[in-house]
């Protein structure tokens, strides 16, 4: 089976069910992988928060990630 394939069908390496589970139906690296390391992890953290029944941790995580970010830039270019 080919990676394509795989990517049709539930599985938790290829298609993980929590990255795909909005209303949308549309998987959270089509999102994030036009963002950097930082603001995608913070997106795939809130993406994700009520589907793993750690809505709380995720979503801390998720600032935890855009605190990065804000340190990143700051310390940066001063946006």
């Amino acid at each position: 089976m080919t990676i394509m394939e795989n990517k049709t069908m539930n599985d938790p390496i290829n298609r993980p069910e929590h990255y795909n589970s909005s209303l949308s139906k549309v998987e959270c690296i089509e999102v994030v992988k036009h963002m950097n390391f930082c603001m995608g992890n913070a997106m795939k953290y809130i993406w994700r928060a009520d589907s793993k029944g750690k809505a709380v941790e995720d979503l801390r995580k998720a600032v935890w990630y855009l605190e990065c970010e804000i340190d990143r830039r700051l310390n940066s270019d001063g946006n």
